[in-house]
């Protein structure tokens, strides 16, 4: 038995082992290209390493793709194989591996809070609980798990600045953004290439229509993030979003082509981050050409993946943007799903996921009150498709968007003024406002809609200045 850099007992052939699978795991919170690969080397030089197995499994399970669980049944069975018994925190980690291989998302959650309880500066369980809880569209306990652990800490533990990444992430969750900020900032200036934290600062600056300010964070830390993996795609995301506030739709389509979806990919997140950016390109009335085409061929294999309804509802967004028979086949394939009762996601499909995946079909066929019959009344339960607050308000935007062309004046005149009362900063509700109000003779609401444009553009200005 050896120790870790953060005191942690661990089972492995010698302290060398231990040394790697300490860069390994800062590798994964890095957001480093090259974790997957370190966990390789450990496993050639040290097979009977227990959390070697284990990391590799979640780094599989990552993927959100069925051939990598099949794999990562494998890296399992290999960690349950080896002999002594393993540790309490290691059997944890076993069992967490487990149950998300089993889809049961909540129990694998909750094996990682067991090891906090008794191991508090376990830095990949936080993170693994972090971003889990985030797919389970739990806002607030995207903050309390690492809320729970953070007095254990102190600067001097390594790691730390993670560990403040994680805490800035859960608060802009949790709407206290300029904590979060803080956390966010202090994190990227202990580690200039902590992309979670910078991300987390990003959606602060989104949630608080900071857009030349949220341009210039990206541009200042872009020369750190060289030897980072596919995540830096969804930092370029961000930008396309403060360029479309900004009204940039042609620098917001370069961004599409150049880094979004600059090189080929079919990973989840590559995916989501192009099939909600071309959808709000195109409520802007901005001409996508042919990219839909290309999007929707890379989701086609993906159709039955379920893995994660908040990936499954974006393929969505492509495949109905192809046409009514690939539209229809991906909702037929999600019907399914939800009946199949494999796991917690399909329990969330059953619940609000078909609802949004029929309504993205009703609503690119034009059927714009059928898409309102079908969001309306699960509005309140879109977090439980997971992702963050903004990467949500794709669906948000689809809700309000319906209400408005369908013709529901008082639904679409409700919607907007709920979302103006939690974002106040947010133009794209305001510019929304005012046309529906021009257009419904809503002499009040339009001429506070367009006050407020002008005072939002001078704002952005004032950004720049």
């Amino acid at each position: 038995m050896y120790f870790d850099v953060r005191g942690l007992e661990v089972h492995a052939a010698d302290q060398e082992t231990v040394e790697q699978l300490d860069a390994a795991i800062g590798a994964y919170l890095g957001s480093e290209r090259s974790a997957p690969d370190r966990v390789k080397d450990i496993l050639l030089r040290d097979p009977y390493c227990p959390l070697a197995h284990v990391l590799q499994g979640y780094f599989e399970m990552q993927a959100a793709r069925p051939e990598m669980v099949a794999r990562a049944r494998v890296s399992l069975a290999q960690a349950d194989g080896i002999t002594p018994p393993l540790n309490a925190r290691e059997a944890l980690h076993t069992n967490a591996l487990r149950a998300w291989i089993d889809g049961d998302l909540p129990l694998a959650v909750e094996c990682w809070e067991a090891i906090l309880v008794e191991h508090p500066r376990d830095l990949l369980a936080i993170r693994l609980a972090q971003f889990m809880t985030s797919y389970l569209g739990r806002s607030r306990d995207i903050l309390a798990s690492v809320e729970r652990v953070f007095s254990r800490w102190d600067p001097q533990i390594p790691g730390y600045g993670y560990l403040l990444g994680c805490l800035a992430y859960g608060l802009e969750e949790a709407g206290e953004y300029s904590q979060a900020e803080r956390s966010g900032r202090e994190a990227v200036q202990l580690n200039p290439r902590d992309l979670w934290a910078a991300h987390a600062v990003a959606h602060v600056m989104e949630m608080q229509a900071r857009p030349r300010e949220g341009l210039a964070w990206m541009t200042s830390l872009e020369p750190g993030w060289t030897s980072c993996n596919n995540f830096v795609r969804h930092l370029k995301w961000h930008r396309a979003l403060y360029l479309l506030t900004l009204r940039e739709f042609d620098c917001a389509m370069q961004v599409y082509d150049r880094e979004v979806r600059g090189a080929w990919s079919d990973e989840y997140l590559d995916l989501a981050n192009a099939a909600s950016l071309l959808w709000r390109l195109e409520q802007e009335k901005v001409d996508v050409g042919s990219r839909w085409e290309e999007l929707a061929e890379c989701v086609l294999p993906h159709r039955d993946d379920h893995l994660f309804v908040f990936a499954d509802l974006h393929y969505m967004l492509a495949a109905s943007a192809a046409g009514p028979a690939t539209g229809n086949s991906f909702l037929a394939s999600c019907a399914a799903f939800a009946e199949s009762e494999s796991g917690a996601q399909s329990v969330v499909m059953k619940q609000v996921g078909l609802d949004v995946a029929a309504a993205i079909v009703s609503h690119r066929e034009g059927e714009y009150a059928g898409a309102l019959g079908r969001l309306f009344p699960t509005r309140a339960q879109l977090n439980l498709i997971g992702g963050s607050h903004a990467q949500r308000d794709t669906f948000e935007r689809l809700l309000i968007d319906s209400a408005v062309r369908s013709g529901d004046t008082e639904k679409a005149r409700q919607l907007l003024m709920e979302r103006i009362a939690t974002r106040r900063d947010d133009l794209w509700a305001w510019k929304t406002l005012k046309q529906f109000a021009e257009a419904a003779a809503f002499r009040e609401d339009a001429a506070r809609a367009a006050e407020e444009i002008r005072r939002l553009s001078g704002s952005f200005e004032a950004q720049g200045a």
